[in-house]
């Protein structure tokens, strides 16, 4: 893989030519910025810019701006290869608080290994409904010790307005959730965005997360998708470069609350 042209590829096609993430949702483009705007239960934040040190603290000062004006927390999703190189120490100035760094990882489906097996007696079954969301964010809620009423809402939209563009999964042992993930495809590009993968305790360490990437692996080649993107924790990181996926930058969220 060209980490350099692909990367490239990435930045033009998911993040300077951005599309909603689901229903409810719209792309702003102001100048150098591409913005997300949503309602309370979606994702607000910024997706893109093009700054430099002369334009960069003006564009910060506008996205608060917009985002105060409607009364909405929002997220910059900063890129460690975005400029200027110090983008993040401006977002600080600005009030912005940073989470945990991830690693954008990056795949070409035809060279990922896709042969992962579940342990014995679980068994992979899609969210295509109300119930099937519920165990998802049964999983959500056990595995990252976070409220799921938002990631509820959302799948819900999303299958009921538009649902060619996800693909979610339970991983049940008998009826109990122990691992999910959802695929987002976004039409018109060649990237489907891998997330929200979590295993409960107990059932780490067992190849269940493996065999999740492997299934929406399937699952994407089979809707025509070249790549494969995920914004991967330290934990994911190892499993997914056994996988074949390349680490190609890294994302920190800078979140800004009024």
């Amino acid at each position: 893989m060209d980490h350099q042209a692909v990367l490239a590829l990435y930045d033009r096609d998911m993040r300077e030519g951005a599309r909603p993430d689901g229903p409810g949702a719209r792309i702003e483009r102001a100048g150098a910025v591409v913005r997300q705007v949503a309602d309370s239960e979606g994702w607000n934040g910024v997706v893109w810019s093009a700054l430099d040190e002369t334009t960069a603290d003006r564009a910060i000062a506008e996205q608060i701006d917009r985002f105060r004006g409607l009364g909405r927390d929002f997220e910059w999703k900063l890129y460690s290869h975005d400029l200027p190189s110090d983008l993040g120490s401006r977002l600080l100035e600005a009030g912005f608080r940073p989470e945990p760094e991830e690693t954008l990882m990056i795949a070409e489906g035809a060279g990922l290994t896709v042969d992962a097996e579940l342990p014995d007696g679980v068994r992979v079954v899609p969210a295509l409904d109300a119930a099937g969301v519920d165990l998802v964010v049964d999983v959500h809620e056990k595995a990252f010790g976070t409220d799921g009423s938002s990631l509820r809402h959302r799948l819900l939209t999303r299958l009921a307005q538009q649902p060619d563009t996800l693909v979610a999964v339970v991983a049940l042992a008998g009826d109990e959730p122990v691992s999910a993930a959802r695929m987002e495809l976004v039409p018109g590009t060649r990237f489907a965005g891998l997330w929200g993968g979590g295993t409960v305790e107990g059932w780490r360490g067992r190849g269940v997360y493996r065999a999740l990437v492997a299934h929406r692996a399937r699952a994407a080649a089979a809707h025509g998708y070249r790549y494969l993107q995920v914004d991967a924790s330290p934990m994911s990181r190892p499993i997914l470069q056994r996988l074949g996926f390349h680490a190609l930058s890294t994302t920190t969220p800078y979140l800004y609350a009024m």
